[in-house]
């Protein structure tokens, strides 16, 4: 990787960690009564995000639909497979369960993103509509239905927002 992709690659993961962080931040102001606090995090979590954004174009790594879901269905597998699975290991051998807990149902969560990328890509030029069910509490995502209750962390259905 030359020496200008790798810096485009950092900025690109340093603005996308800030954008998610100050996303928190502004959560967090909320529940605290700061709304103001709250509202200045989120600017500049959206200008952190147009930062991120201008530099994974430049990387050139957006390509057509057919492609992004193509790179998203093996980037969600190995991280599944690989990362997550590493990840467990290590939590369980230093007896951190809270930790086990996290990474096993990421991991689980990120299998079914896979799934539905897989499903979206061999049904890619039917466009069918459907809405996603998002848990709140470990992300899982259904399609199409919105369950009682969360398969990966047992949260209620009331936990879910929709897309």
């Amino acid at each position: 990787m030359d020496k200008i992709r790798e810096a485009l690659h950092q900025a690109y993961t340093g603005e996308a960690k800030a954008a998610l962080r100050l996303k928190l931040y502004a959560d967090k102001a909320e529940q605290e009564g700061y709304p103001q606090m709250a509202k200045l995090f989120r600017a500049v979590s959206v200008s952190e995000e147009i930062h991120g954004a201008r530099a994974l174009r430049l990387l050139k790594e957006i390509g057509t639909t057919e492609e992004n879901l193509k790179a998203s269905f093996e980037s969600e597998q190995q991280v599944a497979e690989v990362a997550y699975d590493s990840f467990v290991k290590l939590a369980e051998s230093e007896g951190n369960r809270a930790a086990v807990l996290h990474f096993s149902q990421s991991r689980d969560v990120e299998e079914i993103h896979a799934k539905l990328y897989k499903e979206a890509m061999n049904h890619f030029m039917e466009e069918r509509e459907t809405t996603y069910y998002i848990c709140k509490v470990c992300g899982y995502v259904s399609d199409g239905l919105l369950p009682d209750e969360c398969p990966i962390c047992n949260a209620k259905k009331e936990q879910f927002i929709s897309m």
